[in-house]
């Protein structure tokens, strides 16, 4: 048995025998994963009254502490997307009383975004779930893959620039 993949590459090795596509296998199960795995999360996120994104940022300033907040500059760092569109997803959010800005105490200049007691209360009751959720998404894999498949993910997230935030 095979996936989607192998019948591309087969293709290819009957059209082209002098083409080596290993590369479109490995990138073409990345992609379809992402787009399929995006999907799971989006539908268990949906569950639970939020876009995937809304946890990405309740969970960014959950991990990072007490009080639970970060400046601006450093949530979008975090969830590497542009200024502009944290803004509007903080708006969004603030909206529905998940976080708030508050101005920061060492630089006037600036706000930082904390989780309210509804934003945290919310990231509590799913990182659990949603850890079980992803628990039940690799349950194919046994744990020497799983561990495999990390390190091999990492390494080329790695090669492609992929680091923490600053």
């Amino acid at each position: 048995m095979g996936d989607a993949v192998d019948v591309v590459l087969a293709q290819w090795r009957r059209e082209r025998p002098d083409l080596d596509a290993w590369p479109m296998g490995v990138i073409g199960r990345i992609s379809r994963l992402s787009r399929l795995l995006d999907r799971e999360l989006k539908d268990f996120f949906a569950g639970h009254g939020l876009e995937r994104w809304e946890f990405d940022v309740l969970a960014t300033l959950r991990r990072s502490g007490p009080p639970y907040e970060l400046t601006a500059s450093d949530l979008y760092r975090a969830a590497m997307v542009t200024s502009g569109a944290i803004t509007n997803r903080v708006d969004r959010m603030a909206v529905k009383g998940l976080v708030e800005r508050i101005p920061d105490e060492e630089d006037r200049r600036s706000v930082r975004i904390r989780l309210t007691e509804q934003g945290l209360a919310k990231v509590e009751e799913l990182v659990g779930l949603h850890v079980a959720n992803e628990v039940r998404l690799l349950a194919a894999l046994p744990p020497e893959q799983r561990d495999q498949l990390s390190g091999a993910l990492r390494t080329l997230l790695e090669s492609l620039g992929d680091t923490p935030p600053a």
